[in-house]
């Protein structure tokens, strides 16, 4: 998209110049605005054209069947799909009677602004009717951070060549029509009208709708009201239907003479409340934005992102793209998480219906380290909603035969919803992942009330879980059989090592924490005979090794495994499960996602650093990048290991993914996790970031191109900044008391004034310095060739 000739590269927004219909679907994702709770695609105001029509509600979804050839004992038995709600963004405009369409008169100009730091759309155009009316039309578009329920939109249009007769109609809509369904299993199931009128009403400019959803049985209400400035002449009618409320406003406007007005949008659901609860929440919501005003609510949402950006912002000197694209990734992360709230952060956040808005382990391994050292609030109450959803998980263990609780691969309400056995249920490792976010918050925060309440609970069931599905082996190793890593082409596998080492440091964690509540622990049921075993299990943990090739393989046999014909295989013929059977992946040595690898970087201390350079090396040529997961995850380690260039291949990969649409499906929603992962492959790859043990270790380098990286994180109640330049890092606490972290292994206290500490020279042996290959047609772009060459008023 940023290549695209209608969008130019800016630091602190995405400016589309031009309207290009061809590229709809994925602008409408790019420019969605969300709270977390609410989300709002980038549609034109006036709904149409459209690709994917878009307004959603965190947790709001249907239930469908999940069909299956076979039935099998745990098989889920139903699926969770995210549903739209009623869309508040739709305002249709008639001039002398023609209906404002970009596809028809003649469209002047036009432009849209995503504002990273005002967190607004802005959208203006010039339009001739094909009657010969002009008018300039404006609008901009606000999910709020600060007031969770709240969305508004000012609308302004002047006329400009004469007078005109202008209709406005200011709508609520329900049950859309979607476009069809697609066959990608990324994409989600369409459901057709899945909301059932309850109540509606309008009264002067406001208009109410309450529906409830037939199988999940979720009450869904949203309302709106408006402020209008505009000629004393101007009539307005309102009315309700059982999916549709439209408050219609007609007036003549002289040429210069503008038309302005605000609406403004409020949302609340439940599982639990009665009609008239939910409509009285959506009725305060809409009294507290009256409060604010619509430079209230603007003045908000500043205050919010400048308080953000002050501790979040991350800087890039030399590379303008990646500059924008950060910010932009910064962006989404926060309005998928900041509002959330106890709920889940889906794949896609709110900006679409990819994955059927289904979280994964994606949010606790690559979202969840953003948002913990940079809006640490938004972390907890992410790592809430997993506690919240604890009960299913200890079903669904139980179900499984297993102690402990066993969380979902796939799910919106914390029930597994994934029907592919192989890539789902036995992908286990999400629960260890759970317990790495945990563990990373409590060291980043020091919440021990958190701790306490919260993070005990779940690292003991996720111990007790892995307690019961391992066994010892007649060598003593404790064995974890019949499990998926992250890489899903190898499913099945026993003592998949990233699996088996974030299990290990579940169950080291636990024991801790269990020794620093004894009280809690107790309370919990936990005694010394459980902690001792926990304690064995991790000590004698199976992490296999490869002597002959002197490499980990990434599963019990993986490096014996056929390697898969990279050669023989065409560009069309990726990504591999859409052309392949699994059965033929599975037992061939082809990587979708880094698996090994992401074991490497979240557990280093399991590997030498000779070990990691042969590892990194022997996983590069069969990974295949099928995954937006993975590009993040190779730069972190490419930066660590010391192909530097490489890492800054792939952090342009994750960075670009959505705004090049990279993996040709950015119409269904942005990748969250890739978009997060532009900030791990920044901070943690080339900025070399670690926690262990409650301490930041960092070892910052720069890839040639680049001139300066800074960024800022905050931890245990300090505001660090790390901004490193050719030759050395400069360290400085920006809030805060003195901090102790290591650069390259060597311990420096952090105080208010910088600290520079110098760049040790980066040796490789002739042959650890040649650049790593990959899967033929798999090569990462090379970043120095895919810059564009901006002008001076392009640049930040």
């Amino acid at each position: 998209m940023i290549s695209h000739p209608a969008f130019s590269c800016e630091a602190w927004c995405l400016r589309e110049t031009d309207l290009d219909l061809d590229v709809l679907a994925q602008s409408e994702s790019l420019f969605a605005l969300s709270n977390g709770h609410i989300g709002w695609r980038g549609n034109l105001d006036e709904g149409a054209p459209y690709e994917l029509p878009g307004s959603y509600l965190n947790g709001v979804h249907e239930l469908r069947p999940l069909p299956y050839a076979e039935a099998g004992y745990g098989y889920p038995e139903s699926g969770q799909t995210m549903i739209n709600v009623a869309n508040g963004k739709l305002i249709r405009l008639l001039v002398d009677d023609e209906p404002f369409d970009v596809r028809y008169g003649t469209l002047h100009s036009h432009e849209r602004v995503l504002d990273f730091a005002a967190g607004v759309l802005r959208r203006n155009a010039l339009w001739t009717s094909p009657a010969g009316r002009t008018v300039h039309v404006s609008s901009t578009r606000l999910v709020s951070l600060v007031q969770r329920s709240v969305a508004a939109i000012e609308y302004q249009i002047e006329a400009v060549d004469g007078p005109v007769r202008l209709v406005i109609q200011s709508e609520l809509v329900v049950n859309e029509p979607l476009p069809p369904g697609s066959e990608d299993p990324r994409a989600a199931a369409v459901l057709e009208s899945p909301l059932r009128s309850q109540m509606h009403a309008s009264d002067g400019m406001r208009v109410e709708l309450v529906h409830r959803t037939e199988l999940s049985n979720l009450l869904v209400a949203a309302a709106m009201d408006h402020l209008v400035d505009g000629p004393d002449s101007m009539q307005v009618l309102s009315e309700s239907f059982t999916d549709m409320g439209r408050v219609s406003m007609t007036v003549i406007l002289e040429p210069g003479q503008r038309l302005r007005f605000v609406k403004f949008v409020t949302y609340g659901w439940s599982a639990e409340r009665t009609r008239q609860e939910l409509g009285d929440q959506v009725d305060a919501a809409l009294t507290g934005a009256h409060q604010s005003g619509w430079e209230g609510l603007l003045a908000e949402q500043r205050t919010y992102l400048d308080d953000f950006w002050a501790r979040a912002d991350v800087e890039v000197d030399g590379d303008a793209e990646i500059q924008q694209a950060v910010r932009f990734a910064l962006f989404h992360v926060l309005q998928a998480g900041a509002r959330a709230e106890r709920r889940a952060i889906p794949a896609k956040g709110l900006t679409g219906t990819g994955y059927g808005g289904h979280a994964f382990w994606d949010t606790e391994t690559f979202v969840l380290p953003v948002l913990t050292y940079t809006v640490p609030t938004a972390a907890a109450y992410a790592l809430a909603w997993r506690h919240s959803t604890l009960q299913p998980a200890l079903d669904r263990a139980a179900q499984l035969g297993m102690k402990g609780a066993a969380f979902p691969w796939r799910t919106i309400t914390g029930a597994e919803c994934s029907s592919y056995w192989p890539a789902g249920t036995a992908a286990f490792h999400v629960g260890a992942d759970i317990a790495d976010a945990l563990v990373r918050y409590m060291n980043a925060t020091g919440d021990t009330d958190f701790e306490a309440k919260i993070g005990l609970e779940l690292l003991m069931q996720t111990a007790r879980f892995w307690q019961s599905l391992g066994h010892h082996d007649a060598q003593g190793r404790f064995c974890i059989d019949g499990v998926t890593g992250p890489d899903e082409y190898s499913a099945v596998a026993d003592n998949n090592i990233y699996t088996n080492l974030m299990a290990q440091h579940n169950l080291v964690s636990a024991v801790e924490v269990a020794k620093r509540n004894p009280d809690r622990a107790r309370e919990l049921g936990i005694d010394e005979e459980e902690m001792a075993a926990w304690g064995d299990a991790a000590r004698d943990m199976m992490v296999p090794y490869d002597d002959v090739l002197g490499v980990h393989p990434q599963a019990d046999g993986f490096t014996a495994h056929q390697e898969w014909d990279f050669a023989g295989t065409s560009a069309e013929e990726y990504p591999l499960l859409l052309h392949f059977p699994y059965f033929d992946l599975y037992r061939k040595q082809v990587v979708k996602q880094a698996d090994l690898v992401l074991a490497m970087h979240l557990r280093g201390d399991a590997f030498t650093a000779e070990q990691k350079a042969a590892n990194f090396r022997y996983y590069e040529r069969l990974t295949v990048r099928d995954s937006s997961l993975s590009a993040c995850t190779q730069s972190v380690m490419a930066a660590e290991v010391g192909h530097l260039s490489l890492a800054y291949d792939y952090l342009a990969e994750a960075a670009l993914m959505d705004l090049e649409n990279l993996e040709h499906n950015t119409r269904d929603g942005v990748h969250i996790a890739s978009l997060a992962g532009t900030w791990i492959a920044l901070v943690a790859g080339l900025g070399g970031m670690r926690e262990r043990g409650g301490t930041l270790r960092f070892a910052p380098r720069l890839p040639e191109g680049l001139t300066r990286v800074c960024f800022r994180v905050l931890f245990q109640g300090r505001c660090l900044q790390v901004e490193t330049i050719p030759g050395c890092t400069i360290y400085q606490l920006l809030e805060g008391t003195a901090l102790e972290i290591f650069h390259f292994g060597e311990p420096v206290i952090v105080k208010k004034e910088p600290t520079s500490c110098p760049t040790p020279a980066l040796v490789l042996a002739p042959e650890e310095a040649k650049r790593p290959t990959q899967p033929a047609g798999r090569e990462p772009l090379l970043r120095s060739g895919r810059r564009r060459i901006r002008t001076a008023k392009d640049l930040p």
